[in-house]
């Protein structure tokens, strides 16, 4: 319980440490570049208003509910083994034609089309060092992936992505890839409550090597960044269309390109590799392990509305928070309809279709305990949609 609650609570450090050092200034100018182009989304959807979201602070006259006698309104979701015209799905061959489906329907509808072509990255390694982590000697490699932007010189887009695998191994070694941070000069994290061994120092103890990807390096977190990075360098500066992807779209894709990287370097097995991350990077991991087959286990912390929490449930955060300015970019354009006129029960997905999109691979969905941490992330549908994922997992089995 301690890691977990430090583990979320290091996230949310890192995850406003950067704009906190920002000016005032430019703070505001993030806000407003980002309201501009949620309204011009909106107005693109013929959309004058959207209903508010409630709030994470339990006093606030407008509280999320946290009461689950209110909380399942709903009377169904989506069945992932019932094709859109009713028929069933009975055996791999239809599973195909309707994952197909369920892919269109998250591509149109939530996060958004990855484009079919997108530029070419070339990997370099800035750096090799031989070190220590505790008592585990290991090299440490800093790479770069400068991404082609000869289609458009205006934007430049490079992923940063640190790989780290035990010194002494004579085989190529699994590793687990965790969407991370890059830390400013002189930060240092807080240290661990406990005197546990680090989740890297468990994994080279296994053997294993571990990598931290950059998200925010190549797609920044932000509505305001939505005309730089992967998807401003894709688009050439312009403005997303309503079905374009959304920045968790664009963090699962450098993953991808991360894996393309781990297939040339002799010390990594890239048929097991992993991925990692907490809060919107869990939203982030999940969404990757669905469109990335090469990915073997996905480990989703506390990702909560967007990721893998039903959305039809009425408990903390909420389909009208997810398409408010702040929080919209992560989600193609059209997902701001579901906040007005549509509603959650409107949407042709839920999460538990998305778990199912990983399947026959594990994936490990874990959350603090709300009581502690609070029912912002709403931990009973996170599991709710591990169980609706049962009946396809159990399919899966019988026709394997």
């Amino acid at each position: 319980m301690k890691n977990t609650l430090f583990l979320f609570s290091l996230c949310i450090l890192l995850c406003t440490q950067s704009f906190a050092q920002l000016s005032q200034q430019a703070r505001d100018s993030l806000h407003k570049l980002s309201q501009q182009d949620h309204q011009l989304m909106m107005q693109e959807l013929g959309i004058t208003a959207l209903r508010p979201g409630p709030s994470g602070n339990p006093e606030a006259p407008n509280a999320a509910n946290v009461d689950e006698a209110k909380a399942s309104p709903y009377t169904s979701l989506p069945d992932p083994l019932v094709f859109k015209n009713g028929k069933k799905v009975k055996n791999a061959k239809h599973w195909k034609r309707r994952r197909l489906e369920i892919m269109e329907d998250f591509d149109r509808e939530m996060y958004g089309r990855m484009p079919a072509n997108t530029p070419a990255v070339t990997w370099e390694v800035l750096s090799e060092k031989d070190t220590m982590n505790g008592d585990y000697p290991i090299k440490i490699k800093q790479l770069v992936g400068r991404v082609d932007n000869s289609a458009y010189p205006a934007i430049s887009v490079n992923i940063q992505l640190t790989l780290t695998t035990p010194a002494n191994s004579t085989t190529p070694v699994s590793v687990m890839m965790e969407f991370g941070f890059n830390f400013p000069p002189g930060f240092r994290p807080p240290a661990s409550p406990t005197n546990e061994p680090t989740w890297q120092q468990q994994l080279l103890a296994k053997g294993w090597g571990y990598a931290i990807l950059v998200p925010t390096s190549y797609q920044a977190d932000n509505g305001a960044g939505l005309r730089q990075g992967i998807i401003g360098l894709v688009n050439k500066g312009q403005p997303r269309k309503l079905d374009d992807w959304g920045t968790l779209c664009a963090w699962a894709w450098g993953a991808s390109r991360a894996l393309d990287y781990f297939e040339t370097d002799k010390n990594v097995d890239a048929k097991r590799i992993g991925i990692e991350g907490l809060s919107r990077y869990g939203k982030a991991a999940l969404v990757t392990m669905a469109y990335e087959p090469r990915i073997a286990i996905g480990f989703i912390g506390s990702s909560g509305a967007g990721g893998a929490k039903i959305l039809r449930r009425i408990l903390g955060e909420q389909v009208e928070n997810l398409a408010a300015s702040g929080e919209y970019h992560w989600f193609a354009p059209n997902f701001i309809k579901y906040a007005g006129p549509l509603t959650q029960n409107d949407l042709p997905v839920d999460a538990h279709e998305l778990i199912a999109l990983c399947v026959p691979r594990p994936v490990f969905i874990s959350v603090g305990s709300p009581t502690v941490e609070g029912q912002w992330v709403d931990a009973k549908g996170m599991f709710l949609a591990g169980v609706h994922a049962g009946p396809f997992i159990n399919f899966w089995v019988r026709r394997s």
